[in-house]
């Protein structure tokens, strides 16, 4: 039986991306990285890897992969959007957003899609 070891994010900078995904998930490096690769883990207790590798494949404006990030309530994922985009992740101006949708589109510091959701509406 197979299990998920790691979700890979594709970055021009490895170092820049650990730094907004460490601070952003209170994740750590599993192990010294490289410039062209790295493992982040939680600080404390399980949880998904996600790992950043050095990749020159152009961005995809709707990419059919991506993460979400699951908050308590809508005022915990305002706060939450807040925290990331001082982090340095960029609001993403998505053109499809359903209405009264229950997820916010970020960019990443690499221009990676992500979306915080509020999961109260789950």
């Amino acid at each position: 039986m197979l299990n998920i070891g790691s979700v890979v994010l594709g970055v021009s900078d490895v170092a820049r991306a650990t730094t907004f995904w460490a601070a952003a998930l209170g994740y750590v490096p599993r192990e010294p990285g490289t410039d062209r690769w790295v493992v982040l883990v939680p600080a404390r207790g399980p949880g998904v890897q996600v790992a950043l590798g050095l990749s020159d494949v152009p961005l995809q404006e709707h990419p059919r992969v991506h993460l979400d990030l699951y908050a308590r309530d809508a005022a915990d994922r305002s706060a939450e959007v807040e925290r990331l985009v001082a982090l340095g992740a960029e609001r993403v101006d998505w053109d499809l957003y359903p209405e009264d949708p229950d997820f916010v589109v970020l960019a990443d510091t690499e221009g990676n899609r992500f979306c915080v959701i509020d999961a109260s509406r789950s």
